[in-house]
C-alpha cells in the first residue's frame, strides 16, 4: 500500500483557506514522505482550462524531481459552473462531460492513472431514477475515453456532499451497470462515518474492485484523531492484498487548519496502523 496526500487544504477549494502555488505544495507534500499526491482539478492547482502544454510539462518533471507520484486526479464539482453529471439542464451535463474528459487527459498527460468520478446530485424535481440515468450515461460515455488514456474511473459514494451514489450498494449498482472493465470502486472512510457504517465492510464487499482509498477521520481529521476505527481498515485492506493508494483527504473545511502538520500527522498515524497488521491473514 502506499500513501498519497490529497492537495484541497492547500488549496482554496471548496473554502477559501490559506492558500500555496502548486508547485510549493508538492515540495512539501514530497519533503513529508508521501509516496504520492491527489491534485484535484481545480484552482490555484490544475483547473485543466489554465494549464498550458508548457505548464503542464514544468508540473510533470516538479513531480519527477521531487520524486513524488501523481496517484490521482479529481474533479471540482459544484460552484458556479456545476459540472452535476445528473443535472436537469442537458447543457450542464454536456459541459460536465467535457471537464470530466479534460481531467482525464491532464492525469494521464501528468503520469496519473486514476480519476474520481462523483456520480453528481439529484435535483428538486428531478426523480431519482432520471438522475441516476443520467449519471449511468456520463459515466459510460466517460469510460472508453478514460481507457484510451490509460486511465481507471473510481466511483466514491459521496454522501456527506451529495445524495445519488451515497453508500456501498450505490457505487457497486453503478459499476455494474456501466460494465466497463476501467470502471471500479473507491471509498472515503469520512462519508462511511457520515453514514455511521463500519468503514472496514466497505473493503470487504468491494473486494478485487477496490482501486482506491481516502482515509480521513470525523471532521475531516487526521486518521486517528476522531472516532474512526483505521486499524481495522488497514487490517481489511492487507486482507483483500490491496495494492493501490491511501490518499489523505483532510482538513480542507476550514480555515483554521496548518496543512503541513495535518499531512505530518496523518503520515505518522497511518505508518502506524499499518505496523500494527496482522499477517497472518485472519480479520482484525
Amino acid at each position: 500500500m502506499k500513501l498519497a496526500f490529497n492537495t484541497w487544504v492547500y488549496s482554496s477549494f471548496p473554502v477559501w483557506v490559506p492558500s500555496y502555488p502548486l508547485d510549493e505544495t508538492i515540495e512539501r507534500i514530497a519533503k513529508i514522505g508521501y509516496d504520492g499526491i491527489e491534485i484535484g482539478a481545480a484552482a490555484p492547482h490544475a483547473y485543466p482550462d489554465y494549464l498550458s502544454t508548457e505548464r503542464r510539462r514544468d508540473i510533470k518533471q516538479l513531480l519527477q524531481a521531487n520524486g513524488i507520484a501523481l496517484s490521482s486526479m479529481l474533479p471540482a464539482p459544484g460552484g458556479g459552473p456545476g459540472f452535476n453529471v445528473s443535472s436537469p439542464m442537458p447543457e450542464e451535463r454536456v459541459a460536465a462531460i467535457d471537464q470530466y474528459t479534460k481531467v482525464i487527459r491532464l492525469c494521464a498527460e501528468l503520469g496519473g492513472r486514476t480519476v474520481i468520478y462523483v456520480a453528481g446530485w439529484q435535483i428538486y424535481g428531478t426523480t431519482r431514477e432520471q438522475a441516476w440515468e443520467w449519471s449511468r450515461q456520463a459515466l459510460s460515455a466517460l469510460a472508453p475515453i478514460a481507457r484510451e488514456a490509460g486511465v481507471t474511473l473510481v466511483i466514491e459514494p459521496t454522501s456527506a456532499d451529495s445524495n445519488l451514489v451515497d453508500d456501498c450498494d450505490d457505487a457497486l449498482r453503478m459499476m455494474r451497470e456501466v460494465n466497463e472493465p476501467n470502471v471500479k470502486l473507491m471509498f472515503d472512510t469520512y462519508h462511511v462515518l457520515y453514514r455511521n457504517e463500519v468503514a472496514s465492510d466497505y473493503v470487504y464487499r468491494f473486494g478485487k474492485d477496490l482501486h482506491h482509498v481516502h482515509f480521513a477521520d470525523s471532521n475531516r481529521l487526521p486518521p486517528g484523531e476522531g472516532k474512526g476505527d483505521f486499524l481495522s481498515v488497514v487490517q481489511a485492506l492487507h486482507d483483500i492484498n490491496y495494492d493501490g493508494y491511501i490518499a489523505m483527504e483532510i482538513g480542507y473545511d476550514r480555515r483554521d487548519v496548518s496543512p503541513d502538520a495535518f499531512a505530518r500527522r496523518a503520515l505518522a498515524n497511518v505508518k502506524g496502523f499499518l505496523g500494527s497488521v496482522r499477517r497472518d491473514g485472519s480479520r482484525a
